[in-house]
C-alpha cells in the first residue's frame, strides 16, 4: 500500500487548516512563493523517486535474500515494534550524517532551505538523497526484517514527521522527553549558531539524548529558519543542485588534488585553506537578517498558484499509476515535470524570461499528452483533448492580460 499517496488529501487538509490557524492568531507562516517552492521540491522528489526507489528496494532485498543473519516474521507483532524503533534509529545516523558531510548534506539541505517554518515544509524533500540513502538501512536487511516491513515502517517514520513542521504547536511537556515534537524539530530547522546540527530524530528524541545532540527551544533565542548559503531562489531544480554546485566550485578551484576529492567528504563546511583564503565567504549576520523576497503582482500570484495545482495533480496521478509504467514513460514524466516545476520557479522569481518560458512551457503540453497516450499512461480520449484545448485557451488569455497589465508589486 502506497500510505503516502493516501495521506496526500489530508496533508493539503491540515495545510489549510494552518492557514487558518495563522488568520485566527494574527500571524503569517506561509509566503505563497516558498510554500510552491516547497511543494514543487516534493513533487519533483516524488516523482524522481518513481525511478530512483529501485536503488534501495533491490539493494535491501538483495542483502535480506544473501546476507540476513535471521529470518524474522511480517506475522509477528513484535517484529513490526522492533522494525519500527530500529529503523528510526538507522534514520537517526542518516539524518546526523546528512548534516555533518558535505555530500550528504548536498542532497539534504534542501529539506532546509525554506525561510518559513510550516506544514509546507514537511513535504519540502530531496530529489537525490537516494544516492547514499539507502546504505543505512542495511543493518535492518542484515537483521532479517522482511521488505514489507521495511517499506511500511519508513512510510509511517515519514508521515509522522509531517505533523512536527509547525509554529502553532508549542512545547507538549513529558512527551519530549520521548517523542520528536514541533517544539525540538523547530530548533532542528534553525540556522541560529546554539541550534546548529541538533535534534535529528524521526520519531524519537531518545537518540538525541543518546548521542549528545539534544538542545531544547529556548524562549530567549528564537529560532531563525534557513540554512547558513541561502539558497536565493525559488527554483525546486537549483534547489536541488546549489550545494552540489558550491562543492564543484570549490574542488575545482583546491591546488591539491587531495583537496579536491575528499572535500566531497569532509565534514560540513570544510574548505581546502588555498580555496577559503582566495574565496572567503561572508558570514550571515542572523541581528539583521532578511527573507529572500521577489515582488510579484497578486494576479501573477495567483496565475502561478493555479498552474501549480495541475503539477500536484499531475504527480498524485504518476505516484498511483508509476510502479505498473516503463522507464522511458518514468522518464519522459520526469522530464516534463521537472521543466514544468522550473518555468514556474521562473515566473516566481519575475525573470524577464519568464513569459517566453511560460508559452513554450503551454505549448508543450499537447506533444506530452500525445505521448502519454501513444505509451499507454493516458487512455485515447477526445476528452483528454477537449480539457487541454480549454485549459490552454484559458491560460494563453490570462498570459495576455497579465502582460498588458501595468506593474504594481507586492509581497511574493
Amino acid at each position: 500500500m502506497n500510505y503516502v499517496l493516501y495521506a496526500v488529501p489530508f496533508f493539503f487538509l491540515l495545510i489549510a487548516l494552518e492557514l487558518l490557524a495563522d488568520r485566527w492568531r494574527g500571524v503569517r507562516t506561509y509566503r505563497l512563493a516558498d510554500a510552491i517552492n516547497s511543494l514543487s521540491a516534493g513533487v519533483l522528489s516524488t516523482t524522481v523517486g518513481l525511478l530512483t526507489k529501485v536503488v534501495g528496494l533491490l539493494t535491501y532485498t538483495f542483502a535480506w535474500q544473501h546476507w540476513g543473519l535471521l529470518e524474522l516474521s511480517a506475522q509477528q507483532l513484535w517484529v513490526w515494534l522492533f522494525a519500527f524503533v530500529f529503523y528510526d534509529f538507522c534514520y537517526y545516523w542518516n539524518h546526523r550524517l546528512g548534516h555533518e558531510r558535505n555530500v550528504l548534506w548536498a542532497a539534504h539541505s534542501v529539506h532546509h532551505q525554506s525561510e518559513e517554518y510550516n506544514l509546507s515544509t514537511a513535504l519540502r524533500q530531496t530529489s537525490t538523497g537516494w544516492i547514499f540513502g539507502w546504505i543505512f538501512y542495511l543493518p535492518m536487511a542484515l537483521l532479517g526484517i522482511p521488505p514489507v516491513v521495511f517499506l511500511t515502517v519508513a512510510a509511517l517514520n515519514l508521515l509522522y514527521q509531517f505533523w512536527v513542521h509547525t509554529r502553532h504547536v508549542p512545547k507538549l511537556g513529558w512527551f519530549e522527553w520521548v517523542f520528536i515534537s514541533p517544539s525540538n524539530h523547530r530548533v532542528h530547522h534553525a540556522q541560529n549558531a546554539v541550534y546548529m546540527d541538533r535534534n535529528y530524530g524521526g520519531v524519537f528524541i531518545v537518540w538525541d539524548r543518546l548521542f549528545g545532540t539534544f538542545q531544547e527551544e529556548l524562549d530567549e533565542e528564537p529560532v531563525v529558519f534557513g540554512v547558513t548559503t541561502p539558497l536565493a531562489s525559488w527554483n525546486p531544480l537549483w534547489a536541488n543542485l546549489q550545494f552540489y554546485a558550491v562543492l564543484w566550485r570549490d574542488a575545482a578551484r583546491a591546488g591539491s588534488w587531495w583537496d579536491k576529492g575528499r572535500i566531497w567528504f569532509m565534514r560540513t563546511g570544510w574548505r581546502p585553506a588555498d580555496v577559503a583564503a582566495s574565496y572567503p565567504l561572508a558570514k550571515t549576520d542572523l541581528a539583521g537578517f532578511e527573507k529572500f523576497h521577489v515582488p510579484l503582482r497578486r494576479v501573477e500570484q495567483v496565475y502561478v498558484a493555479l498552474q501549480f495545482v495541475g503539477y500536484v495533480a499531475a504527480g498524485s496521478f504518476l505516484l498511483a499509476n508509476g510502479d505498473t509504467q516503463a522507464l522511458g514513460v518514468l522518464l519522459g514524466s520526469c522530464a516534463w515535470m521537472a521543466f514544468g516545476l522550473y518555468v514556474l520557479g521562473v515566473w516566481l522569481e519575475s525573470r524577464p524570461y519568464a513569459m517566453g518560458l511560460e508559452a513554450l512551457r503551454l505549448l508543450l503540453n499537447a506533444p506530452a499528452l500525445w505521448l502519454a497516450e501513444e505509451a499507454g499512461l493516458l487512455p485515447v480520449s477526445a476528452w483528454s483533448w477537449g480539457v487541454l484545448l480549454g485549459y490552454s485557451s484559458v491560460s494563453a488569455v490570462a498570459l495576455l492580460m497579465i502582460s498588458r497589465r501595468p506593474a504594481r508589486a507586492v509581497a511574493a
